[in-house]
């Protein structure tokens, strides 16, 4: 599933072509994308054309563009596969394309945006923006009213954090994938902040010392700056930038995805345990797990 960087690379590379841009006509090719969309597609279509843009904006794993002088945003959710792809107005439409925007930049004049998902897990929605409750004057879509902030913002409270790490009764890698309690962090970047701090997956979170997880908080920032640097993780053609381009942080994983390869650390192989009906790669002799209080 695409995370953090992924997605901030996609609203990144969507911000030129879609701010201040008109939405002259909406397709939607497969009814099965506005599983998030409160109507049926004729009512996405019909409040959708016609409506401007303003800046998209990004928190956690949800992308969503503020239409001008509605109160309303064209959220997106990228599922496991979701794509947004710029692309000309005669350009072929893929067999996978679910929705169809077509747009007019006052610069860049006529484009068109196709999302695109594999497994239609993704989705596009029109969602009422609602005051958000820890940024006064800043309105986010009410579908994301529950996620928190993720620690690549610039108001993320490391303290609150910490605190409310320590007052769960969970293990470590469930409280990193809790997206009401830190945002935009999934299975690839869990298991590479985990490695990089030496905590095990499991360990109980009442029992990580303070010192541990500010360790923990510093490398998952370290991970996902990384991944942000490198354009996100592909694996395959499944994550797509909105050129169509794949990021290459696969080429930097110590963890995630090495299965039977060594340890970067120490030499001996990674595993992988079951986890959350996914699975957890990590160091078995790199990460152990301490026993007692303050571990």
């Amino acid at each position: 599933m695409p995370e953090l960087p992924e997605v901030e690379v996609v609203r990144a590379g969507l911000a030129p072509a879609a701010t201040g841009a008109r939405v002259d006509a909406v397709r939607v090719l497969e009814e099965r994308s506005l599983r998030r969309h409160d109507g049926p597609s004729e009512d996405f279509v019909a409040r959708l054309t016609g409506a401007v843009f303003d800046e998209p904006q990004r928190r956690g794993k949800f992308v969503w563009v503020p239409i001008a002088g509605s109160g309303e945003a064209l959220m997106i959710h990228l599922g496991m596969s979701g794509q947004v792809l710029l692309r000309t107005p005669d350009a072929a439409v893929e067999k996978l394309t679910r929705i169809v925007l077509d747009i007019t930049h006052p610069v860049q004049g006529r484009l068109r945006i196709d999302f695109v998902d594999q497994r239609i897990f993704g989705s596009m929605a029109l969602d009422a923006l609602v005051p958000a409750a820890d940024e006064p004057g800043r309105l986010i879509p009410s579908q994301v009213a529950h996620i928190a902030r993720d620690p690549m913002d610039p108001l993320f409270q490391d303290r609150a954090f910490l605190a409310a790490l320590a007052r769960r009764n969970t293990t470590i890698k469930r409280a990193l994938l809790d997206q009401s309690l830190i945002s935009g962090i999934g299975n690839i970047y869990a298991d590479e902040a985990l490695w990089a701090a030496r905590i095990h997956y499991d360990q109980p979170t009442r029992t990580l010392s303070r010192v541990r997880a500010t360790t923990l908080l510093a490398e998952v920032r370290l991970v996902l700056g990384r991944a942000l640097a490198e354009g996100g993780t592909s694996f395959d053609t499944q994550y797509l930038n909105v050129n169509g381009e794949s990021g290459y942080f696969s080429h930097s994983l110590n963890a995630y995805g090495q299965t039977g390869l060594p340890c970067p650390r120490c030499g001996r192989p990674i595993v992988r345990e079951s986890f959350m009906n996914r699975g957890s790669h990590f160091c078995a002799h790199c990460q152990r797990i301490r026993l007692g209080r303050g571990a």
